[in-house]
């Protein structure tokens, strides 16, 4: 965002106040010089004729104070309506509450590390956000169409950004530095691709989840940088197709992955979660089961490679993952033995 765009609204509250006083300093110092003033009757004697409120002199002008005094009332007259209408109208339009709002909202981005951040706020953006919303996991969203952002409905729903997803600058005034993932859910592909390549070169360690609508796009956004690349369309056919073979297969698998919510079942432990004395052990050694009643159902290896049941000799190696199911509170109790 070019400085400019940055300090206008700011520049806008502030000039009238500026002129209107740099008005003021110099009638004051102005009576003091050529009338020998005190600083109080000057200060008064410059506001009755910056006002224009017809009070009497403090004094009797010498000629050179009222020609001072006729510059100070024709340079005053068009300066001082300039400044109060300026001001009215920053209040009155709106715009002091919209440069309030845009502070409180910098402010907060400025807070927040390991969010998300969801491009686009269509009907794949939506569902993002509920599901990010049920596991009361921050999120800023960037969206052009300041309609779509009103049905934000969850107590971060400050953290909206009107702009444009493909633009550095936006992107960076959601924090891309610091935060954990980015969801775009953009319509066009291509625009996709331009946000993961320029998110992937801002912070080269966070994890990016991209829409893709036409097929091959999937790979070329791949090799942009994405992490995942979800093709709605055939998702949905294919989750669709797999509840007429296998519908409670399906539902089962719904309600212990993200769908779930709060009854969240399925976990994953990464190995810098793992205690340091348990690192490049076996699976045994964790003894996850006998310590939180959970159980081990898959492993990610180093080079992306998934076990389905691994056996208890399974190594534990640098970039591996472990996925456990279990109730909520065994989930928990995991998580506290973890830390």
């Amino acid at each position: 965002m070019r400085l400019y765009d940055k300090i206008r609204p700011f520049a806008q509250f502030v000039l009238p106040f500026l002129v209107m006083w740099v008005l003021i300093v110099i009638g004051t110092v102005g009576y003091i010089l050529i009338e020998n003033y005190r600083f109080l009757d000057a200060f008064y004697m410059t506001i009755i004729t910056v006002a224009t409120v017809g009070y009497g002199e403090v004094a009797p002008l010498s000629d050179a104070g009222r020609i001072f005094t006729s510059f100070l009332i024709i340079t005053s007259f068009g300066t001082f309506a300039y400044a109060v209408s300026a001001i009215t109208r920053f209040v009155v339009d709106g715009e002091f509450n919209n440069l309030f709002k845009q502070q409180k909202l910098n402010s907060a981005i400025e807070k927040l590390t390991d969010h998300v951040i969801i491009c686009g706020y269509g009907r794949n953006g939506r569902q993002a956000a509920q599901v990010l919303k049920k596991h009361d996991k921050r999120f800023v969203v960037i969206e052009k169409n300041p309609e779509l952002t009103e049905t934000l409905n969850h107590r971060f729903k400050d953290l909206v950004i009107s702009g444009d997803s493909t633009q550095d600058e936006t992107l960076i005034k959601a924090g891309i530095l610091r935060a954990k993932a980015l969801i775009t859910t953009l319509p066009v592909d291509a625009d996709n691709m331009f946000i993961v390549l320029t998110a992937r070169n801002l912070n080269p360690k966070l994890t990016i989840i991209s829409r893709a609508s036409d097929d091959g796009s999937d790979t070329k956004i791949k090799i942009a940088g994405a992490d995942n690349v979800i093709m709605p369309d055939k998702v949905g056919g294919a989750h669709m197709a797999s509840l007429v073979m296998k519908p409670d297969v399906m539902e089962f698998i719904d309600y212990v992955t993200a769908q779930g919510g709060d009854n969240n079942n399925l976990e994953e432990i990464t190995f810098s979660n793992i205690p340091e004395h348990l690192k490049d052990k076996t699976l045994k050694d964790l003894e996850i089961r006998n310590k939180s009643g959970a159980n081990i159902i898959g492993f990610k290896t180093g080079d992306g490679k998934y076990v389905i049941n691994p056996s208890a000799d399974t190594q534990i190696i640098p970039e591996a993952k472990i996925f456990v199911l279990g109730t909520p509170d065994q989930i928990k109790k995991l998580k506290e033995i973890l830390t």
